[in-house]
């Protein structure tokens, strides 16, 4: 009997486990996460996203330099992200930042302080960021399915600044690159095309 109540119990565990898995959309976020990623760094890529108390967790394992982030259901709208894994530091730190309750110029002055301490490693090499958004409502949560959205591309070049990229400050034309938070630890390229329509 005893025997019979432990198999009993294993097999309950086992479905609830698998349920709670399921109710997460395991699958959908990680087919939603991978569209910010090229399409070629898509199926090896590590992707982080969230369960059902909204914590953010790895949903697999990856082998190339690509980290993907699902989107975020207690935010509005859609967006997801695929980042070289050099740029993990200094992601997961603003994470980190942003769960303390420290506002977007908090963590900016935070990591500006860590990186020049030498506590926050940034690349020493340009690093991308690649950002993929959408209207909510075209966004299918439960199949991971996207009608229509817009990439961004980022690259973070720390301490760069217009004169040594010869990039502006602001873009000129639609899809013109530009350098933002130059001579910061931020410093990036933006480059933004235009919305399709």
């Amino acid at each position: 009997m005893k025997k019979l109540l432990s198999s009993l119990l294993f097999a309950f565990v086992l479905v609830s486990s698998q349920a709670q898995e399921t109710s997460t959309g395991t699958a959908a976020q990680i087919k939603a996460a991978v569209l910010a990623a090229p399409a070629d760094k898509r199926t090896a890529a590590t992707v982080y996203g969230y369960n059902i108390k909204g914590e953010l967790i790895m949903l697999r394992k990856g082998t190339n330099e690509i980290y993907c982030l699902a989107d975020n259901p207690a935010q509005k709208g859609f967006s997801v992200a695929a980042y070289h894994r050099d740029l993990e530091p200094f992601m997961a730190r603003g994470r980190e930042l942003k769960k303390q309750g420290k506002s977007s110029q908090e963590i900016f002055d935070i990591r500006e302080t860590e990186v020049k301490s030498g506590k926050l490693t940034m690349p020493k090499q340009p690093t991308t960021l690649f950002v993929f958004t959408a209207p909510e409502e075209n966004y299918n949560a439960q199949t991971g399915e996207v009608e229509t959205g817009s990439l961004r591309y980022v690259v973070y070049t720390p301490y760069a600044t217009a004169e040594t990229t010869g990039l502006p400050l602001k873009p000129e034309a639609p899809g013109m690159p530009w350098i933002m938070h130059p001579g910061t630890h931020g410093a990036h390229i933006m480059i933004t095309p235009p919305n399709p329509k």
